[in-house]
Protein backbone atom coordinates (compact mmCIF):
# COMPACT_ATOMS: atom_id res chain seq x y z
CA UNK A 1 0.00 0.00 0.00
CA UNK A 2 1.48 3.37 -1.02
CA UNK A 3 1.42 6.66 0.90
CA UNK A 4 -1.66 7.90 -0.98
CA UNK A 5 -3.58 4.73 -0.12
CA UNK A 6 -2.53 5.03 3.50
CA UNK A 7 -3.71 8.64 3.62
CA UNK A 8 -7.03 7.67 2.02
CA UNK A 9 -7.55 4.87 4.54
CA UNK A 10 -6.79 7.21 7.42
CA UNK A 11 -9.20 9.81 6.08
CA UNK A 12 -11.88 7.10 5.76
CA UNK A 13 -11.42 6.06 9.39
CA UNK A 14 -11.51 9.70 10.47
CA UNK A 15 -14.76 10.19 8.54
CA UNK A 16 -16.23 7.07 10.18
CA UNK A 17 -15.25 8.42 13.59
CA UNK A 18 -17.06 11.70 13.01
CA UNK A 19 -20.17 9.88 11.81
CA UNK A 20 -20.14 7.58 14.83
CA UNK A 21 -19.90 10.58 17.13
CA UNK A 22 -22.69 12.38 15.28
CA UNK A 23 -24.90 9.33 15.76
CA UNK A 24 -24.44 9.56 19.54
CA UNK A 25 -26.14 12.94 19.69
CA UNK A 26 -24.41 13.90 22.93
CA UNK A 27 -21.48 12.55 24.92
CA UNK A 28 -19.38 12.93 28.06
CA UNK A 29 -15.76 12.05 27.28
CA UNK A 30 -13.61 10.55 30.04
CA UNK A 31 -10.80 13.08 29.57
CA UNK A 32 -7.35 12.39 31.02
CA UNK A 33 -5.43 14.94 28.98
CA UNK A 34 -3.54 12.19 27.12
CA UNK A 35 -3.17 11.59 23.40
CA UNK A 36 -6.35 9.59 22.90
CA UNK A 37 -8.86 11.44 25.06
CA UNK A 38 -7.62 14.87 23.91
CA UNK A 39 -8.12 13.88 20.28
CA UNK A 40 -11.51 12.35 21.06
CA UNK A 41 -12.93 15.34 22.92
CA UNK A 42 -11.62 17.66 20.19
CA UNK A 43 -13.49 15.74 17.47
CA UNK A 44 -16.58 15.39 19.68
CA UNK A 45 -16.58 19.15 20.25
CA UNK A 46 -16.17 19.80 16.50
CA UNK A 47 -19.05 17.46 15.66
CA UNK A 48 -21.46 17.97 18.56
CA UNK A 49 -20.60 21.42 19.87
CA UNK A 50 -21.95 22.04 23.39
CA UNK A 51 -23.48 18.57 23.44
CA UNK A 52 -19.98 17.22 24.15
CA UNK A 53 -18.46 17.64 27.60
CA UNK A 54 -15.17 16.55 29.15
CA UNK A 55 -15.05 14.81 32.53
CA UNK A 56 -11.71 14.39 34.29
CA UNK A 57 -11.09 12.08 37.22
CA UNK A 58 -8.21 13.45 39.26
CA UNK A 59 -6.20 11.51 41.80
CA UNK A 60 -2.56 10.90 42.62
CA UNK A 61 -2.78 7.74 40.49
CA UNK A 62 -2.11 10.16 37.64
CA UNK A 63 0.74 12.58 38.47
CA UNK A 64 -0.07 16.26 38.13
CA UNK A 65 2.42 16.49 35.23
CA UNK A 66 0.08 14.37 33.10
CA UNK A 67 -2.60 17.07 33.27
CA UNK A 68 -0.23 19.79 32.02
CA UNK A 69 -1.88 21.77 29.27
CA UNK A 70 -5.27 20.07 29.53
CA UNK A 71 -7.01 22.93 31.33
CA UNK A 72 -5.72 25.46 28.80
CA UNK A 73 -6.78 23.17 25.95
CA UNK A 74 -10.43 22.79 27.02
CA UNK A 75 -10.69 26.50 27.77
CA UNK A 76 -9.28 27.43 24.37
CA UNK A 77 -11.65 25.01 22.61
CA UNK A 78 -14.65 26.20 24.60
CA UNK A 79 -15.30 22.71 26.00
CA UNK A 80 -17.36 22.34 29.16
CA UNK A 81 -15.01 20.62 31.59
CA UNK A 82 -15.88 18.93 34.88
CA UNK A 83 -13.36 17.58 37.40
CA UNK A 84 -14.12 14.81 39.88
CA UNK A 85 -11.70 14.06 42.72
CA UNK A 86 -11.21 10.35 43.33
CA UNK A 87 -9.53 8.47 46.17
CA UNK A 88 -9.48 4.75 45.52
CA UNK A 89 -7.23 3.62 48.35
CA UNK A 90 -10.14 2.48 50.52
CA UNK A 91 -11.37 0.14 47.80
CA UNK A 92 -10.68 -3.52 48.51
CA UNK A 93 -9.06 -3.87 45.10
CA UNK A 94 -6.27 -1.50 46.15
CA UNK A 95 -5.67 -3.31 49.43
CA UNK A 96 -5.41 -6.75 47.83
CA UNK A 97 -4.45 -5.71 44.29
CA UNK A 98 -5.80 -8.79 42.47
CA UNK A 99 -5.13 -9.30 38.73
CA UNK A 100 -8.54 -7.79 37.93
CA UNK A 101 -8.02 -4.73 40.15
CA UNK A 102 -8.50 -2.41 37.18
CA UNK A 103 -11.97 -3.83 36.57
CA UNK A 104 -13.26 -2.84 40.02
CA UNK A 105 -11.54 0.54 40.03
CA UNK A 106 -12.77 1.35 36.52
CA UNK A 107 -16.37 0.55 37.52
CA UNK A 108 -16.15 2.99 40.44
CA UNK A 109 -14.74 5.71 38.23
CA UNK A 110 -17.19 5.18 35.38
CA UNK A 111 -20.12 5.25 37.79
CA UNK A 112 -19.02 8.75 38.82
CA UNK A 113 -18.69 9.86 35.20
CA UNK A 114 -22.14 8.51 34.33
CA UNK A 115 -23.69 10.24 37.35
CA UNK A 116 -22.21 13.58 36.37
CA UNK A 117 -23.18 13.12 32.72
CA UNK A 118 -26.78 12.32 33.69
CA UNK A 119 -26.93 15.42 35.87
CA UNK A 120 -25.96 17.48 32.82
CA UNK A 121 -28.48 15.83 30.51
CA UNK A 122 -25.88 13.72 28.69
CA UNK A 123 -26.90 10.14 27.85
CA UNK A 124 -23.59 8.72 26.58
CA UNK A 125 -20.14 8.26 28.08
CA UNK A 126 -17.13 7.63 25.84
CA UNK A 127 -13.51 6.69 26.45
CA UNK A 128 -10.34 6.79 24.36
CA UNK A 129 -9.88 3.05 23.81
CA UNK A 130 -8.33 2.28 20.41
CA UNK A 131 -7.05 -0.68 18.40
CA UNK A 132 -3.76 -0.83 20.31
CA UNK A 133 -5.66 -1.45 23.54
CA UNK A 134 -6.91 -4.82 22.35
CA UNK A 135 -3.52 -6.55 22.47
CA UNK A 136 -2.79 -6.47 26.21
CA UNK A 137 -4.44 -7.81 29.35
CA UNK A 138 -6.89 -5.02 30.23
CA UNK A 139 -9.54 -6.05 32.77
CA UNK A 140 -10.79 -2.46 32.82
CA UNK A 141 -12.11 -3.11 29.33
CA UNK A 142 -14.66 -5.50 30.84
CA UNK A 143 -16.09 -2.66 32.92
CA UNK A 144 -16.25 -0.48 29.81
CA UNK A 145 -18.32 -3.11 27.99
CA UNK A 146 -20.56 -3.93 30.95
CA UNK A 147 -21.44 -0.28 31.50
CA UNK A 148 -22.01 0.38 27.79
CA UNK A 149 -19.29 2.99 27.52
CA UNK A 150 -18.79 4.06 23.92
CA UNK A 151 -15.35 3.71 22.32
CA UNK A 152 -15.58 5.71 19.08
CA UNK A 153 -11.86 5.48 18.29
CA UNK A 154 -11.92 1.70 18.51
CA UNK A 155 -15.18 1.47 16.56
CA UNK A 156 -13.62 3.51 13.74
CA UNK A 157 -10.58 1.20 13.65
CA UNK A 158 -8.09 3.87 14.73
CA UNK A 159 -4.70 2.83 16.09
CA UNK A 160 -2.42 4.90 18.32
CA UNK A 161 -0.36 5.81 15.25
CA UNK A 162 -3.54 7.00 13.47
CA UNK A 163 -4.54 9.10 16.46
CA UNK A 164 -1.13 10.73 16.68
CA UNK A 165 -1.13 11.50 12.94
CA UNK A 166 -4.63 12.98 13.04
CA UNK A 167 -3.82 14.91 16.23
CA UNK A 168 -0.81 16.45 14.50
CA UNK A 169 -3.00 17.43 11.55
CA UNK A 170 -5.39 19.14 13.99
CA UNK A 171 -2.54 20.97 15.71
CA UNK A 172 -3.09 19.27 19.07
CA UNK A 173 -0.24 19.69 21.55
CA UNK A 174 -0.59 16.04 22.61
CA UNK A 175 0.20 14.47 19.21
CA UNK A 176 3.68 13.36 20.35
CA UNK A 177 3.02 13.16 24.09
CA UNK A 178 4.34 10.03 25.79
CA UNK A 179 1.82 7.39 26.80
CA UNK A 180 1.04 7.48 30.54
CA UNK A 181 -0.60 4.73 32.55
CA UNK A 182 -2.28 4.52 35.93
CA UNK A 183 0.40 4.51 38.63
CA UNK A 184 -1.16 1.37 40.10
CA UNK A 185 0.25 -0.52 37.10
CA UNK A 186 3.74 -0.17 38.62
CA UNK A 187 3.01 -2.81 41.28
CA UNK A 188 2.91 -6.61 41.04
CA UNK A 189 -0.49 -8.15 41.67
CA UNK A 190 -0.91 -9.06 45.31
CA UNK A 191 1.07 -6.02 46.50
CA UNK A 192 -1.00 -3.47 48.39
CA UNK A 193 -1.13 -0.05 46.75
CA UNK A 194 -0.81 2.86 49.18
CA UNK A 195 -0.48 6.64 48.82
CA UNK A 196 3.05 6.43 50.22
CA UNK A 197 4.18 3.89 47.63
CA UNK A 198 2.51 5.81 44.82
CA UNK A 199 4.35 8.96 45.92
CA UNK A 200 7.70 7.12 45.86
CA UNK A 201 7.13 5.91 42.31
CA UNK A 202 5.87 9.30 41.15
CA UNK A 203 8.97 11.07 42.48
CA UNK A 204 11.27 8.43 40.96
CA UNK A 205 9.63 8.83 37.55
CA UNK A 206 9.79 12.61 37.83
CA UNK A 207 13.53 12.24 38.42
CA UNK A 208 13.89 10.23 35.19
CA UNK A 209 11.75 12.77 33.34
CA UNK A 210 13.99 15.59 34.56
CA UNK A 211 16.98 13.64 33.21
CA UNK A 212 15.41 13.78 29.77
CA UNK A 213 14.14 10.22 29.33
CA UNK A 214 11.16 10.19 26.99
CA UNK A 215 9.29 6.97 27.79
CA UNK A 216 9.86 4.94 30.96
CA UNK A 217 8.40 3.18 33.96
CA UNK A 218 9.57 2.57 37.52
CA UNK A 219 8.13 -0.77 38.63
CA UNK A 220 8.11 -1.76 42.30
CA UNK A 221 9.17 -5.16 43.60
CA UNK A 222 9.21 -5.10 47.39
CA UNK A 223 11.99 -2.66 48.30
CA UNK A 224 13.42 -2.62 44.78
CA UNK A 225 12.78 -0.19 41.92
CA UNK A 226 13.02 -1.74 38.45
CA UNK A 227 13.58 0.90 35.78
CA UNK A 228 12.36 0.43 32.23
CA UNK A 229 13.53 2.86 29.53
CA UNK A 230 13.47 2.73 25.74
CA UNK A 231 16.20 0.53 24.26
CA UNK A 232 17.70 3.48 22.40
CA UNK A 233 18.03 5.40 25.68
CA UNK A 234 19.46 2.51 27.70
CA UNK A 235 23.10 3.32 26.87
CA UNK A 236 23.00 6.26 29.26
CA UNK A 237 23.01 3.78 32.14
CA UNK A 238 26.24 2.18 30.98
CA UNK A 239 28.20 5.01 32.51
CA UNK A 240 29.38 4.25 36.03
CA UNK A 241 29.00 7.80 37.31
CA UNK A 242 25.49 8.11 35.86
CA UNK A 243 24.45 4.77 37.36
CA UNK A 244 25.78 5.70 40.77
CA UNK A 245 24.13 9.11 40.77
CA UNK A 246 20.79 7.71 39.62
CA UNK A 247 20.81 4.85 42.13
CA UNK A 248 21.64 7.23 44.96
CA UNK A 249 18.85 9.65 44.02
CA UNK A 250 16.21 6.95 43.80
CA UNK A 251 17.32 5.26 47.03
CA UNK A 252 16.82 8.57 48.80
CA UNK A 253 13.15 8.32 47.86
CA UNK A 254 12.78 5.17 49.97
CA UNK A 255 13.93 2.29 47.76
CA UNK A 256 16.57 -0.11 49.05
CA UNK A 257 17.63 -1.37 45.61
CA UNK A 258 17.63 0.06 42.10
CA UNK A 259 17.90 -2.03 38.92
CA UNK A 260 17.67 -1.54 35.16
CA UNK A 261 15.43 -3.88 33.17
CA UNK A 262 17.58 -5.14 30.28
CA UNK A 263 14.48 -5.78 28.15
CA UNK A 264 13.70 -2.08 28.20
CA UNK A 265 10.41 -0.22 28.32
CA UNK A 266 7.27 -2.09 27.33
CA UNK A 267 3.62 -1.64 28.19
CA UNK A 268 1.99 -4.12 30.53
CA UNK A 269 5.19 -5.80 31.72
CA UNK A 270 3.48 -6.65 35.01
CA UNK A 271 1.05 -8.80 33.00
CA UNK A 272 3.72 -10.99 31.44
CA UNK A 273 3.34 -13.72 34.05
CA UNK A 274 -0.47 -13.88 33.82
Amino acid sequence: MNARDNAAELEKRYSDLKQNIKNLGNVAVAFSGGVDSTFLIKVCRDVLGDRAIAVTIRSDLQPAREYAGSDEFVEREGIRHYIIDFNGYELECFKKNPPDRCYFCKKEILAKVFALAESRGIANVADGSNLDDTGDYRPGGRAVKEMNVKSPLLEAGLSKWDIRALSKNLGLHTWNKHSPACMASRFPYGTAITPERIAMVSRAEQYLLDLGFSQFRVRVHGEAARIEVLNEEMDRFFDREFMSRTASAIKKLGFAYVSLDLEGYRTGSMNENI
